[in-house]
């Protein structure tokens, strides 16, 4: 048994043609459109248009089609169903060959179900294959993958052949290089060729970017690659696991915001130091690891993830780079770096809270989309970022949509190698009237430069235009000279290919002369050899039989006989060879001679027997007109595969069918003009069926090749490049073809099994579970053909087992389950569903009767929730059927019925519906008053919550008069909840009661409550008279009528005065003649008297409340407006705000009277419209206007106003920018730090206050130049910080800001120093160089390079004490003397380097001891002699050159001998020291040191050092630099 795999393919490309009449069918909805993945894997949706029309969708599948593994001749089926609007259309095709044969292949839809199926009846292997679903209609098209594998049953001849050869093309040494490739060597650094590089991009891309890549690197056979893609991914892996455990996470290369690229790999190494190598484009890179120097290219790796960055960008950074473990490849990836830049880069955007944000930006050319980051994260178009592109591609936007304070933060935007960023300000909202409430969202959207994105838009499309074409330009300058040179190039080649042709001509026609020569000396030669021996023997026996025919002659020939005449007839070169005439429709057998001879008498010969053709010859000849010039001389053949030798039971003509089941040998025959053809060596007959048939010749001159061969007695030669293998193929005899399936069915349904033999009518036997079976009624046993049946009708479990059928010795086996799953008779299902209506408190009953295998599960549902028995439950269960009975019913029982059966085939379930009628409930409320007029009542309520299962049919009413205590009926009024009841007195109060009347009875009443018939309702207070105008005599007064009438039209108007100062208001208008209009003149007024007045309304009812008084007025003649303010002027302002000062005007008797109030209005420079700041006239001469953009440009106007008008305005003589008085720079922090250390890997945060107006550019630099972008510096209103995230060494510097606007600046440095705590220094030595003294030295700490400010301290420790205490500090050497070194002591030293982090651990020095010999006193009184000790001072150990940093302690030492002892004097620049207490200087036992507790640059200089004494003088000196 074999399983045939389906080829795994993916999805076609674009354009790929599709087989089949499906696949054909497809290929007109090859549209495009946006492609996304369906919510159901493996489904991938194409949407043919931007939107899609409302009640209309795209197709999607909610059940896809699953893959198949099943066994050859079994039943094959897909299943699929699809949704969409309009209905889409599926339809079905395979990746190689087409499924248009309908008995094969059927496809079919099942509208009760919407199932669309793809039926295979009978499954072949040749069937295994890839197939496709399309779901398509006029809005998208949906497509799914599934595969299709065949297990394989029985021999097949053809099969085996082919795996033969397989095997043989394996065996052959070209096979094996795979296997000798030598592993762990670095790669050969050498450029990749263009096909090398696309398979190292595909063996790191993902799947969907396959196609993509295909198609820019022109691979048309996407199957193919897939195939060799699959095999080099498996030869990487094994080479791969020699070194690494496993690969993840492999992310290719991108660009930062800070114009860095990087990609990571997590890969678990399997030794830690393996050498991991770094290509680009097959050349080896050098790279730093952990940043330890500043490279372009760099490694970090943390823990299993190793990340690759490239630093400083340019374009030739473009390329493939790959990652290689000890020369085995594991990560490739493509970096292209697009010819774009940008034009106009995104903008600092200050939005308000709530409020949105637009950052766009515009490029140098087109690009489809660019990378936007959001505070280091990618940003993707969601609900919160809105991405667009315009459609030229050239502008981009990016919208944060409802701007909250934690959106605040830098965004960049991303094209290519190049970047640009910009901060996004969140302004807070602070009126304290929204605090703790959640502020509404703004319309309004900050940001959008005011540039025209558009014009330079368009300018860098032109631009961009013009350069692409001369690019066209140059490169169709450089396609012509390459076609001029490639002219030359053919015509060369043409040229010599000729003069080779014809010098192969001339030799082989002198080859060919020169052999016509030979052969005719050698005939005679032959010719004579014969006549001798006639002579000589009677008999006439010859060397060579030969058979006359029809005017041909017998004659041996050298290596073959060879036909003269019109005829064959010929002699075997030993005595002949047995044959069948060489006729067309002779077997196809050969028969080919082994041994050749010219002198023996017999030959041997061998048969070989072919079932198959021969594999085809290529002729190697350099014309084919050699054959007619030249007839003895045959084109030379070379095998382009082995050939293969059978032998096989019977002989097969040319058509292929057994002729025989025993080979013949072949008979010479002769007669008719033909003769047996003498065999030449190479085996082939003239009219061979395989040279007709054009497996061996491609045209007729070449099957006429060895007869012209043989006639010039000249053998043919072949050369076959691999041996002939001989292979023994036996007849399998009867086999099956198609064996039995499994079958599963339902008791009393019908069951077939059959299966398919190689040949026809054959007898076989049947077997149930090991014992033969024979017919019956219910089962029977027929064959057809080469397929046997058989057949159960009607099935039961006595027929569940195994089956077997055996024929001549094969057997297939198969299984037939029966199963009994619970089922209904249709019938009684169908009055099961029938819904029951029952009244209330009656009982019901639900029975049905089923059918299935126990032990069976029963269960009875009532809206989904389980029912058991109980008091007025009771479920009764019976063979074959169950009952369930309900008592008392009520109405919150109506509702569903589900029945379920279970067992261990199925589950079935059954519905009913139970419907329990009751009386309505009482109608709802409240009550609608429609109308209550004095001539009727209309009402409205709500019907019934509950109808009790039955319609409404009528609302009977009855009415009480409130006061009495009947009830009068109104009676039925229909089933309308609305009554307008006509019968009412004005005035009266009336109270219903409403009940709601069905079949079922009548509900409980619902009482309303009083309803007045022609209620006194009062009109609402008009609004505030206004003041039309004023005279002395008359004043004119306006107002509007209520919003509340009272129900009823509005009569007339009351009017009410009263002066300025009194109490009493009086009217205006008598009590019986209102006013009619709602204008009114009142004119008994006092001139020069105030007053005020107010206005109540009149209905029906009668007059209303009065309202809101108006506004006091003069009774005297109008005013004249004032005149303009005087000494306008701004006294503040701030970023928002403005605050302004006037005079009042003068005033003019008749022309210009005093002002009572002021407007101030202002106007931005860019609008021709004042907006006036405040509503109502303020009587101050000062304002403040608020709500101001900042540093907007703004005109201000001032304008009086009286009783008379407005008067003229006063504007200010020049604009004003909204912001503070103009401050200069100055930073507000009294102490602050100018020096910092951090340790490296924390962050370094350091915030500066300032003051400044207008608002000031605040600048950052480092040691002189811009910070770098790892650098964040973020800016507020007076306050600017510096952070750096993760410090690093080399962020080490002097950092200065800078603040800076119109009026001046302000600078301030900070000194940060990144640093880590100390490494300890190397091996310490101790050195005597003067007794008493010994010199400690050690290895500089690895850090000292690093650090200029790393020192050392050195600790002693003496075997008198054994405690350490410290001797020296602030070292900046590597060497240090101690004094008072006592012999017979041990000493050890400790020494420590030290920074500003702190100090390192300590290095120690071996033991050091001074051993004092101790000798037998022997007291020796030595003659009294004299002893001069005295001698000139001499330094022994000179001072050393010395570079302190600025602030730090100097230690100078040096070491003087003399006697008597000299006196020693230091100099700084030959000025004397011994007096300068600046200096601490000591001179211990010849050993003179001086100490600078401080250095500064005061201190640089020349030391001297001098000791003098009776004796002589020494000098020694040398110079001090002072480091910033």
């Amino acid at each position: 048994m074999k399983l045939m795999k389906a080829k795994v393919t993916d999805q076609s490309a674009e354009g790929q043609k599709v087989e089949g009449a499906e696949g054909a069918a497809e290929k007109p909805h090859h549209k495009k459109g946006k492609k996304f993945r369906s919510k159901v894997p493996g489904v991938m949706i194409t949407q043919y248009v931007e939107e899609i029309p409302e009640g209309k969708s795209h197709p999607d599948f909610t059940r896809k089609p699953i893959a198949l593994t099943i066994q050859e001749g079994k039943f094959g089926v897909f299943k699929a169903i699809v949704i969409g609007e309009p209905t889409p259309k599926v339809t079905w095709n395979r990746a190689n060959g087409n499924i248009d044969d309908p008995e094969k292949f059927q496809s079919k839809y099942d509208e009760a179900t919407g199932e669309h199926t793809l039926e295979i009846p009978k499954v072949c292997t040749e069937d295994a294959d890839t197939y496709k679903c399309f779901a398509t209609n006029e809005f998208g098209k949906a497509v799914c993958t599934i595969q299709l594998n065949v297990i394989e049953v029985g021999f097949k001849k053809t099969k085996e052949i082919a795996k033969s050869k397989e095997e043989l093309e394996a065996s052959k040494p070209a096979s094996f290089r795979t296997m000798l490739k030598k592993r762990g060597e670095i790669r050969e650094q050498k450029p990749l060729e263009s096909e090398e590089k696309v398979w190292e991009i595909l063996m790191s891309a993902n799947k969907k970017d396959y196609e993509r890549i295909c198609a820019e690197y022109g691979i048309t056979n996407f199957r193919g690659m897939l195939t060799k893609l699959a095999e080099m991914k498996r030869e990487r892996e094994e080479e791969q696991a020699q070194f690494i455990k496993q690969i993840s996470s492999l992310k290719h290369i991108e660009v930062n915001a800070d114009e860095n690229a990087t990609f990571e790999i997590d890969m678990d190494l399997k030794d830690p130091s393996s050498r991991i190598f770094l290509y680009k484009d097959g050349v080896m890179v050098p790279y730093t690891v952990e940043m330890e120097e500043e490279m372009k290219h760099q490694l970090k790796r943390v823990g299993k993830k190793f990340v690759f960055t490239i630093k400083n960008l340019d374009p030739a950074d473009a390329g493939l780079y790959s990652v290689d473990v000890e020369g085995v490849n594991v990560f490739s990836t493509d970096f292209k770096i697009p010819p774009v830049n940008f034009a106009v880069k995104i903008q600092e955007v200050k939005a308000e809270e709530r409020e949105d944000a637009l950052f766009q930006c515009v490029l140098t050319a087109p690009m489809a989309e660019i990378n936007w980051m959001g505070k280091s994260a990618p940003i993707e178009n969601n609900e919160k970022f809105e991405i667009t592109v315009s459609e030229d591609k050239l502008i981009h936007k990016l919208l944060v949509k409802d701007c909250q304070p934690l959106d605040a933060g830098i965004y960049a935007a991303v094209a290519g190698i190049h970047s640009c960023n910009a901060w996004l300000v969140v302004e807070v909202d602070k009126n304290p009237a929204n605090k703790g409430k959640k502020i509404a969202r703004k319309t309004t959207q900050a940001g959008g430069s005011d540039l025209d994105l558009e014009k330079i838009a368009k300018e860098q499309a032109e631009k961009h235009k013009k350069d692409m074409e001369e690019r066209m330009a140059e490169a169709k300058i450089k396609a012509a000279e390459r076609g001029v040179t490639d002219e030359d190039a053919r015509v060369a080649k043409e040229a010599a290919d000729a003069a080779a042709k014809a010098a192969r001509e001339a030799a082989r026609a002198a080859e060919a002369k020169a052999k016509a020569k030979a052969e005719k000396k050698a005939a005679k030669l032959k010719a004579a050899k014969e006549k001798a021996k006639a002579n000589r023997k009677a008999s006439g026996k010859a060397s060579g039989d030969g058979a006359a025919g029809d005017g041909a002659a017998g004659g041996g020939a050298a290596a073959g006989g060879a036909a003269a005449g019109g005829a064959a007839a010929g002699g075997a070169a030993a005595g002949g060879a047995e044959g069948d005439a060489a006729d067309g429709s002779a077997d196809e057998d050969i028969v080919v001679s082994t041994d050749e001879s010219d002198e023996e008498d017999e030959a041997t010969k061998t048969k070989r027997v072919r079932s198959n053709q021969l594999v085809p010859d290529t002729v190697i000849d350099d014309d084919e007109e050699a054959s007619s010039e030249q007839p003895g001389k045959r084109g030379k053949r070379t095998r382009q595969g082995p050939l293969l030798k059978e032998e096989i039971v019977g002989k097969t003509n040319s058509k292929g069918t057994a002729t025989d089941a025993k080979g013949k040998k072949r008979k010479s025959k002769s007669g008719g003009g033909a003769g047996g053809a003498g065999l030449a060596s190479s085996g082939a007959s003239a009219d061979n069926g395989e040279a007709a048939s054009g497996d061996e010749a491609s045209s007729g001159d070449e099957a006429d090749e060895p007869a012209e061969a043989a006639k010039c007695g000249k053998r043919t030669g072949r050369t076959r490049p691999s041996p002939i293998l001989q292979e023994t193929v036996i007849d399998p005899g009867v086999h099956f073809t198609l064996g039995l399936s499994d079958v599963t069915a339902i008791v009393g349904d019908q069951a077939e099994l059959f299966c398919k033999l190689s040949k026809e009518n054959v007898d076989g036997v049947w077997y149930l579970d090991g014992e033969q079976i024979e017919p019956d009624d219910v089962l029977t046993m027929s064959k057809d053909g080469f397929f046997q049946f058989l057949k159960i009708s009607k099935i039961s479990e006595d027929y569940a087992g195994k089956y077997k059928f055996e024929a001549d010795g094969r057997k297939t086996e198969a299984m037939i389950v029966v199963e009994d799953p619970p089922r209904f008779d249709p019938e009684e299902l169908k009055k099961f569903a029938v819904p029951i209506v029952i009244k209330k408190g009656q009982r019901v009953s639900f029975k049905i009767p089923f059918v299935g295998r126990d032990p069976m599960k029963i269960q009875w549902y009532h809206e989904g929730e389980e029912l058991s028995d109980d008091t007025n439950i009771k479920i009764e269960h019976a063979e074959g059927s169950s009952q369930l009975t309900l008592n008392k019913l009520q109405r919150k029982d109506t509702g569903e019925i589900k029945f379920k059966l279970k067992n261990e085939f199925g589950t079935v379930e059954a519905f009913a519906k139970i419907i329990v009628t009751d009386k309505p409930t009482p109608p709802m409320g409240p009550l609608e008053i429609v109308e209550a007029s004095q001539n009727a009542i209309e009402v409205k309520w709500r019907p019934p919550k509950d109808d009790g299962g039955c319609k409404i049919q009528n609302y009977i009413l009855e009415r009480q008069q409130i006061g009495r205590n009947t009830w009068k009926k109104l009676g039925p009024i229909g089933s309308e909840a609305h009554y307008k009841d006509t019968d009412v007195d004005h005035g009266r109060r009336y109270c219903y009661k409403i009940r709601a009347d069905t079949e079922m009875g009548t509900s409980e009443l619902m009482e309303t409550e009083d309803v007045q018939a022609g209620t006194k309702a009062y009109p609402g207070p008009p609004s505030a008279p206004k003041v039309i105008s004023a005279f002395k005599d008359c004043i004119n007064l306006a107002w509007s009528p209520p919003s509340n009438t009272g129900g009823t039209n509005i009569l007339g108007y009351n009017m009410e005065k009263r002066k300025k100062g009194s109490n009493l208001w009086s009217p205006v208008n008598p009590a019986d003649d209102k006013i009619n209009e709602k204008v009114f003149g009142v004119k008994d007024v006092i001139e020069g008297v105030e007053y005020e007045f107010r206005v109540a309304a009149i209905n029906n009812s009668g007059a209303g409340e009065f309202g809101t008084p108006s506004e006091f007025v003069f009774a005297r003649d109008p005013k004249k407006p004032p005149g303009k303010v005087l000494d306008l002027k701004v006294t503040d302002s701030t970023y928002t705000t403005l605050s302004l000062g006037w005079t009042k005007p003068r005033e003019e008797e008749g022309v210009e009277d005093e002002a009572k109030g002021y407007f101030v209005e202002i106007r931005p420079a860019e609008s021709p419209e004042w907006d006036r700041c405040n509503n109502n006239p303020i009587t101050m001469t000062s304002f403040t206007v608020k709500g101001m953009k900042s540093m907007a440009m703004y005109w201000v106007r001032v304008i009086a106003t009286n009783d008379g008008g407005e008067g003229k305005p006063q504007e200010l003589d020049n604009y004003i920018l909204a912001m503070p008085p103009p401050v200069r720079p100055r930073f507000t922090d009294q102490k602050v730090k100018s020096f910092m250390v951090v340790q490296a890997g924390n962050s370094a945060r350091f915030n500066m206050n300032f003051e400044a107006s207008p608002w000031p550019d605040v600048t950052w630099l480092k040691d002189g130049m811009p910070v770098s972008k790892r650098v964040t510096i973020s800016n507020a209103e007076g306050a600017s910080q510096l952070l750096i995230p993760s410090s690093e060494r080399s962020d080490t510097g002097i950092y200065t800001i800078m603040v800076k606007n119109i009026v001046g600046q302000e600078t301030f440095s900070i000194e940060i120093r990144v640093t880590d705590e100390p490494k300890p220094p190397g091996p310490v030595e101790v050195d005597e160089n003067v007794p008493g003294t010994v010199t400690v030295s050690w290895t500089p700490s690895p850090d000292e390079k690093r650090d200029d400010r790393l020192h050392y301290m050195v600790s002693k420790r003496d075997s008198s004490k054994r405690t350490w205490h410290t001797v020296a500090d602030h070292i900046f050497n590597n060497k240090f003397t101690a004094c008072n070194i006592m012999p017979g002591r041990e000493y050890q030293f400790r020494v420590y380097a030290k920074n500003d982090m702190g100090s390192s651990q300590p290095s120690e020095s071996p033991k050091w001891e001074i051993t004092g010999k101790r000798e037998r006193f022997v007291l020796d009184m030595p003659e009294s002699k004299t002893c001069n000790l005295e001698r000139p001072p001499k330094f022994l150990v000179p001072l050393k050159m010395h570079n302190a940093p600025q602030g730090y302690e100097c230690y100078m030492s040096c070491a003087v001998r003399g006697d008597p002892t000299p006196h020693v004097t230091w100099y700084r620049n030959n000025i004397s020291l011994n007096t300068n207490t600046n200096y601490l200087i000591s001179n211990t036992c010849g050993v003179c040191s001086m100490l600078i507790l401080r250095v500064g640059p005061k201190d640089t200089g020349e030391y001297k050092i001098i000791a003098e004494n009776p004796l002589g003088r020494a000098e020694c000196s040398t110079k001090l630099t002072v480091s910033d």
